[in-house]
């Protein structure tokens, strides 16, 4: 069995056992264990009562936090060569057509988000084996399928993201950084309870939350009771 820390032990131990009904108390708790020696990324990880495997129970969408998550992220667009100068006129990091998804097929992924224009997406068909274990393929639900290239290119840019739930029903989300503050975080994190609650699938039958979890990079998870979300 692996070993634990000194840090790692003083961290847990500052963490009760029982889920936490207080949000502020449990972001003040979390901050206190962002103790390693870079900004530790907060994470919310929501388990759902979905199964995935159903098209009426997939959870996919977008959206923006109240105050960002601390995230630069590097952002591709696939387009006709009509867009390209007004793509580029937004400072979005990499433009192209053709020589783009052959770059995509060759392995060579180097951005964080793949925004397209609908006349795009059938040349993208082949690389759904490539892009869709990164979730990285375009989609009209998550918004990074777009007619108005522009405006989707500046909302991204300003912190719109995508989330969805895994294979096991679990939401994985970065809400900000360890030098957030206490405010900030619980605004950003409620923002992503609100978003999971709207976009319920139409599939799920009774309870739909089952659990969540909040932790920093290092730091051990903490609990928190959904009731303290209602």
């Amino acid at each position: 069995m692996q070993q634990l820390s000194r840090r790692q032990k003083n961290n847990k131990q500052k963490i009760q056992k029982q889920p936490y009904l207080d949000i502020e108390q449990a972001i003040k708790i979390l901050k206190e264990t962002a103790t390693a020696k870079f900004n530790e990324t907060v994470e919310c990880h929501v388990n759902l009562n979905i199964d995935p495997k159903y098209a009426d129970q997939q959870l996919r969408t977008a959206m923006t936090l109240p105050n960002g998550n601390g995230k630069i992220t590097k952002i591709a667009v696939l387009t006709n060569e009509n867009n390209f100068e007004a793509a580029k006129k937004t400072g979005v990091d990499i433009v192209g057509n053709d020589d783009l998804i052959n770059l995509i097929s060759q392995g060579d992924i180097n951005f964080d988000l793949l925004i397209a224009t609908p006349e795009i997406m059938p040349k993208l068909a082949k690389l759904g084996r490539i892009l869709g274990p990164k979730g990285l393929m375009p989609s009209p639900k998550s918004g990074t399928v777009t007619t108005t290239l522009v405006d989707t290119i500046l909302e991204f840019k300003k912190g719109k993201f995508e989330y969805k739930a895994d294979k096991t029903g679990i939401v994985h989300v970065s809400f900000g950084k360890a030098n957030f503050t206490i405010q900030q975080l619980i605004e950003n994190l409620i923002a992503i309870y609100k978003s999971i609650e709207q976009n319920r699938p139409s599939g799920v039958k009774g309870k739909y939350f089952k659990s969540l979890y909040i932790c920093t990079t290092m730091g051990p998870s903490i609990q928190l009771d959904l009731a303290c979300f209602n």
